[in-house]
């Protein structure tokens, strides 16, 4: 499918959802820093729309932010340094909206992090799920209006993160309250080997009904292609 911002772009995008029944909550992928490899194919979040929609009921959209490119294509426009990335952010949002998708959670990853709490403060959003967040652009000004919005933060850090660290973590996000930060024994920026784990975390806050996850599937598997 295509997302359309409105600065005129098209960004390459899907949506995975349960095949069966409507889906329960909605998690909103934005992806690692393109510049490094980041995008929508990106591992966690790749595995995110593979599993999630059968063994959690949760909806996963995935898109390329601006200039990013995947198995599925390039987006259109440029990297922008996380400026005009701000409407790809709205773009995401904004879909969500237009095809009734509930409980909407925005989950960022490295600079994905970023660009949720810069633009993702939105009233169609639940919440916020933080994966190896660095704090490299998004700081004071955004924390404040993050906790002042009463909307859930949860930073998932791994112990061994390159950027930012569990107590180095803590110390940042103390300016939210409300703020969940998750120290990951063992765990790297990069999250290989513990996807699981990963997806797991985040189905207890988006349906913790069906966390954990199950460590194996006899269902079937339906592939769909939707449209809009």
């Amino acid at each position: 499918m295509t997302l359309s911002t409105a600065d005129g772009l098209n960004l390459v995008a899907e949506l995975a959802s349960p095949v069966d029944a409507a889906p329960v909550a909605t998690m909103v992928c934005l992806h690692p820093l393109p510049t490094e490899g980041g995008m929508m194919d990106s591992h966690i979040f790749r595995k995110a729309a593979y599993r999630l929609p059968a063994l959690a009921g949760i909806a996963v959209l995935r898109f390329n932010t601006r200039g990013t490119s995947s198995a599925q294509g390039t987006s259109d426009g440029a990297f922008d340094g996380a400026r005009s990335e701000r409407f790809d952010v709205a773009a995401a949002i904004e879909y969500t909206e237009f095809a009734e998708l509930p409980n909407v959670w925005l989950v960022g990853w490295s600079f994905g992090t970023d660009l949720a709490l810069l633009y993702g403060n939105d009233p169609a959003v639940t919440g916020a799920i933080l994966l190896s967040p660095p704090l490299r652009l998004a700081g004071a000004e955004q924390l404040l209006s993050w906790k002042e919005s009463g909307k859930p933060v949860v930073a998932i850090v791994p112990e061994y993160d390159d950027y930012l660290r569990p107590a180095a973590a803590r110390e940042r996000f103390a300016a939210v309250p409300a703020a969940e930060v998750i120290d990951v024994p063992d765990g790297k920026h990069l999250w290989v080997g513990q996807a699981e784990t990963v997806l797991d975390l985040i189905t207890a806050r988006l349906n913790p009904d069906a966390s954990p996850l199950p460590s194996e599937w006899h269902g079937e598997m339906t592939l769909a292609s939707p449209q809009i």
